[in-house]
């Protein structure tokens, strides 16, 4: 449990690094496959939060 938490507390900085790119797909998916705007939020919050966790365990674990 208290690895989880310290996986928790490492992703609020990658919060910084990952909004970005998170856009960026965000647009292109929208251009490329017509989604609508609640698509688009849904896949930026999602991509975000799974490549800030994949991120902050990299940075735990290795």
């Amino acid at each position: 449990m208290p690895d989880f938490v310290i996986i928790l507390v490492l992703g609020f900085p990658m919060l910084l690094f990952t909004v970005f790119p998170a856009f960026k797909v965000g647009d292109y998916l929208e251009k490329k496959y017509n989604l609508s705007e609640k698509q688009k939020r849904t896949v930026v919050i999602v991509m975000t939060l799974l490549v800030t966790l994949t991120l902050s365990s990299l940075l735990f674990y290795l």
